[in-house]
């Protein structure tokens, strides 16, 4: 055992121990050795094997789960080298000697409980309720390499030691083996902006797997992030402010966005340091590398079709893991921030973002590729990209129906037309809902437009793929709770309907506002530009848009747009777009304050009429979506 991470170990379970001088225990996934301790120094080694499927914290996962535990049960006092343990009850039946095709639980049992929330205790995950032991075997020539369904296994001799050694109550603390970024080897990485959603999914992920996690972020003391710093904390997430004080002796590797500038306190306290800077999409393409990924892509609809497809398997009891670039609302409701999550098996469903170019480092089992429109890059920009990642995939999908992105060599195809391989045999659009129709089964979804058929006929050829029953994912279908500020509506006591949805581009706002035209004939539309830069890049896009989605009488506020701090260029505004509308039958405004739109709603808003929030990224737009509802006598669902 490294002295370096037996250290980091002993502070780790410090608080957990009741004298400092106290013996715990420490089992190395990756040398497959368990080592008895005191303080910062081993009195004792014995080979160990865990499970042969590896780690993880998810119940039916047959893989041994990390993080810090302690012996709650010990069984077997007195029983025999050999004796044969079932359900932890002594069967009075000594091992033959002979017979290895099993692994036996055999002479001692020692029952762990967890004690770290999310990681191995509570709903789903308690290391207890799934009767993870360390216990003695009859495949001792085994011992020290993976041979288990979960359980720690020793040699008998050693598990009778071991149990004479220890006491209830001794800690014991499953050392998951590192993860490998650009050939780092990291037990221990901190987040610079561990709040964006990006950047949370990754600390989650990595707190499943038992690396130990710690992050900072602008947003420390803003109410907005509030719920989420408390999420991550619940998992064992370190938050600290964002001043360098972080990146400390223990930290492997600093995790950065491309929205992170090299000024950051973080990044210099971590170059001071000679601390590895990692790249989001680095520690993301490491990740993939391990699992069988899909991965999800295109400049429309990734969330959504992450979400599907993530809830889709897991109905079909596929298990997969997530990484969303969006909360789903279904586990939001299970007290997670919902954009990430630990499954049982090697399945991990991703959101491949292509804003920043980095989806290039990406080589998952399976890609779909939605759609491509104008966005952060150019339209051949962005098909680059995606020739990229299918190229590093083995199997594709790509929508037959974008004429770009039919010119993408692929394994499979979706869409409306002759040229797909997955084509529905008829489809409905209804005002809040949308059906689709296919080999006699049909798929009910309870969110309306044509973008999200688009979405269901991506995520349901890729469940295609993996051997889905059709019947099972058209009751997934019917029941799919969507994604966190997509489409989301809310009705009010005074009638009116008010949606919020992350569309943040021509595209996305077009698609959001086409699917409120089911709810109401006038649209009062909301939108914040995100980024001085993107809105610069896409003006001459948001004009033509605008021109062509809105009706006589219809009205758009521009807010003013959400700088996400940085060295910005700040040569255009929200009054730019709206001059360069021209003469238009609607109405138009930009506001100079977003003070200013509570009183502006009440005067225009009339009973009927569909309000739309739309924009990205900025924490606070929820809390204006809450007060729109309220303002109109509305109240938000809680979750």
């Amino acid at each position: 055992m490294d002295t370096t991470q037996l250290n980091r170990i002993y502070r780790k379970i410090r608080k957990f121990l009741l004298d400092p001088e106290e013996l715990y225990l420490v089992q190395s996934i990756e040398t497959q050795s368990l080592f008895v301790c005191e303080k910062n120094t081993v009195v004792e080694q014995y080979s160990a094997s865990t499970s042969r499927f590896g780690n993880s914290n998810r119940e039916n996962s047959f893989k041994t789960p990390p993080g810090i535990h302690r012996i709650k049960n010990k069984i077997g006092a007195g029983a025999p080298v050999g004796r044969i343990f079932k359900e932890r009850r002594d069967t009075g039946i000594d091992w033959d000697q002979v017979s290895i095709e099993d692994n036996l639980i055999l002479t001692r049992i020692l029952r762990l409980e967890g004690l770290e929330d999310g990681i191995n205790k509570g709903a789903g995950v308690d290391s207890y309720e799934r009767c993870i032991y360390i216990h003695g075997t009859n495949q001792e020539d085994l011992v020290g390499t993976p041979l288990s369904h979960g359980c720690i296994v020793l040699r008998n001799q050693d598990i009778l030691t071991l149990f004479d050694i220890v006491s209830e109550g001794t800690i014991i603390y499953i050392d998951p083996p590192p993860i490998l970024i650009n050939k780092n080897s990291c037990r221990s990485v901190h987040f610079t902006g561990v709040f964006g959603t990006g950047m949370s999914a990754l600390a989650q992920y990595l707190r499943f797997q038992g690396i130990a996690v710690s992050g900072s972020d602008r947003l420390l003391a803003s109410e907005d992030t509030a719920s989420i710093r408390q999420s991550l904390e619940v998992l064992g997430c370190t938050i600290i402010n964002q001043d360098g004080s972080g990146v400390n002796e223990d930290i492997d590797a600093v995790c950065i966005s491309t929205a992170i500038e090299e000024s950051n306190p973080d990044i210099a306290a971590a170059r001071a340091r000679g601390t590895p800077i990692v790249h989001r999409s680095d520690l993301l393409a490491a990740i993939i590398e391990s699992k069988k990924t899909i991965a999800v892509a295109g400049t429309s609809g990734k969330s959504t079709v992450t979400a599907m497809i993530f809830e889709f398997l897991t109905a079909c009891g596929k298990s997969p893991s997530l990484i969303s670039g969006a909360p789903l609302r279904r586990l939001e409701k299970q007290g997670l921030i919902g954009n990430a999550f630990s499954g049982a098996s090697d399945l991990l469903v991703v959101e491949a973002d292509e804003s920043d170019g980095t989806l290039v480092k990406y080589s998952p089992e399976v890609s779909v590729v939605l759609n491509i429109s104008k966005d952060h890059k150019s339209i051949d920009e962005i098909k680059r990209l995606f020739e990229t990642l299918v190229l590093n995939s083995a199997w594709t999908a790509i929508n037959s129906d974008d004429p770009i992105l039919a010119t993408l060599s692929t394994t499979a195809c979706f869409g409306r037309t002759g040229a797909a391989s997955w084509r529905p045999d008829h489809e409905q659009l209804m005002p809040a809902s949308v059906k689709l129709f296919r080999n006699g089964i049909e798929y009910h979804l309870p969110f309306p437009g044509n973008h999200n058929l688009e979405n269901l006929r991506a995520a349901l050829c890729v469940c295609g793929y993996f051997d889905c029953e059709e019947p099972i994912l058209a009751d997934a279908v019917k029941h799919f709770e969507g994604v966190a500020r997509r489409f989301s509506l809310t009705e009010t006591t005074q009638n009116v309907h008010v949606v919020d949805d992350f569309a943040h581009n021509p595209a996305k706002i077009s698609a959001a506002v086409s699917a409120a035209r089911g709810l109401s004939e006038r649209i009062i539309a909301v939108y914040q530009p995100h980024g001085f830069g993107p809105t610069r890049f896409l003006k001459d896009d948001y004009i033509s848009t605008f021109q062509t989605i809105f009706r006589q009488n219809d009205s758009l506020y521009l807010l003013p747009i959400y700088y996400a701090g940085g060295t910005a260029l700040k040569n255009i505004s929200s009054e730019d777009i709206i001059t360069g509308l021209g003469p238009i039958l609607f109405n138009a405004h930009a506001l100079k304050d977003r003070s200013d739109l509570p009183a502006r709603l009440e005067v225009d808003v009339k009973s009927g009429d569909c309000v739309i929030v739309m924009g990205a990224r900025d924490p606070s737009l929820p809390a204006l979506v809450r007060m729109i509802v309220e303002l109109f006598g509305g109240k938000m669902k809680n979750l």
